[in-house]
């Protein structure tokens, strides 16, 4: 019976779990978001790990898994050139801990 009950809230806890997946456009109109990669972290709305497997990516918590086909994606980017162009400003990181939010205002644009 434990494991009947550890299994079926296993089940529950990966069914929540989303992986923000996205994918990079070649152009600006097919882009559900634009963003800017800033130089410095204070300046970044998100602060954006990526992950190489789907499964270590998370929900909207800067955690991020780049599909190969825009169809497999929850969100369509397009990386613009000027800060001024942006709907969201992220700095990538080098630990998975240091992923999240700056700006909780702009949570709404990825979900």
């Amino acid at each position: 019976m434990k494991f009947f009950l550890t299994f079926i809230c296993l089940l529950a806890v990966t069914g929540l779990v989303k992986a923000q997946k996205v994918f990079s456009v070649q152009y600006q109109s097919e882009a559900d978001v634009k963003v800017y990669v800033v130089k410095y972290e204070s300046e970044a709305d998100l602060k954006v790990y990526k992950v190489k497997y789907e499964s270590e990516a998370g929900d909207n918590n800067g955690k991020w898994f780049f599909t190969k086909y825009s169809s497999e994606a929850k969100k369509k980017i397009y990386f613009v050139n000027y800060e001024s162009e942006a709907d969201l400003k992220i700095y990538f990181v080098d630990y998975e801990s240091e992923a999240g939010w700056k700006n909780n205002s702009k949570k709404a644009l990825i979900y």
